[in-house]
């Protein structure tokens, strides 16, 4: 029996060259910024501005990276800040996502669609836009200068899209299964717990890896307008000292800043091959 050939064995060559030639320009234009980023932290603040531009550092060094520590001595305690508030906006966000995507996802009731529609219409406001009324209600519930200062924003601002994403991944789960689980006696709680949560987890890592992501570059905004004290800061603020008044320490900045994704690209490193088959997961409908 002859076996069917595979799809890219169907282009022709001319056709291969011209995809791997267009993956090579989107990667050259994506990859670019983080490469000069990192080779800018290996030079000297004198040749960062000399004429003509050298591409790669002349007797480059990683001596921004020991020098920024110096500059900033909480540095390490951002990092701490920012992984830890990324850390707890994820697990709420999950433990409320969960159980709201699976409900939009399994039942009808009334004002379904125009819920969904506002979560939406939340998702097209800029925090700046509603930093007055956060800073108000922050400081009426007594969370200005904590954690929960950074949290409470981070998660609003964050569940509205986990709930479209998780929502749209449950959606292709079989309805057989509830009815089965329902058959046997089972509670729609039950059945979220024992027959969903299993076969949604691998949309449930997407949501959590999207949602870590998401909080770990959104605290700029939130951290500067509602704390003020260095124990609660995180990364941005501490990226943001390197901007003075009379220059910007470009080489230092760009060390802090491969320092401080280093968490945030380690957590994706790891959680990849989740990442992968969770956005792939449910792409063929069986």
């Amino acid at each position: 029996m002859k076996q069917p050939s595979l799809l890219i064995n169907r282009y022709k060559w001319y056709e291969i060259v011209g995809i791997y030639a267009g993956i090579l320009v989107f990667l050259t234009f994506v990859l670019a910024p983080f490469v000069e980023g990192f080779l800018v932290s290996l030079k000297p603040l004198s040749q960062l501005f000399s004429s003509p531009y050298r591409f790669i550092p002349e007797n480059g060094s990683f001596e921004a990276y020991r020098t920024m520590w110096i500059s900033v001595p909480g540095f390490a305690r951002y990092i701490f800040n920012s992984f830890f508030i990324s850390i707890i906006v994820t697990a709420v966000v999950l433990i409320l996502v969960v159980p709201a995507a699976y409900s939009f996802a399994r039942f009808e009731f009334r004002g379904a669609g125009l819920l969904l529609g506002a979560f939406l219409a939340v998702n097209m406001f800029s925090g700046a836009v509603l930093l007055i009324p956060l800073f108000r209600l922050m400081r009426s519930l007594g969370l200005l200068n904590t954690y929960f200062a950074i949290i409470v924003p981070g998660v609003a601002f964050l569940i509205p899209s986990a709930i479209w994403l998780l929502r749209t991944y449950m959606m292709r789960i079989p309805r057989e299964l509830d009815e089965a689980a329902y058959v046997d006696g089972a509670s729609h709680f039950y059945t979220l717990r024992r027959v969903i949560l299993p076969i949604a987890m691998p949309g449930i890592t997407v949501v959590a890896i999207t949602t870590f992501i998401g909080s770990y570059a959104q605290q700029f905004i939130f951290a500067l307008t509602f704390n003020s004290k260095t124990e609660y800061a995180p990364l941005p603020v501490g990226l943001f000292a390197y901007f003075g008044r009379q220059e910007v320490v470009w080489n230092e900045l760009m060390a802090a800043s491969f320092v401080g994704i280093a968490p945030a690209m380690i957590v994706i490193f790891l959680l990849q091959r989740y990442l992968v088959s969770g956005l792939t997961a449910g792409a063929v409908k069986q």
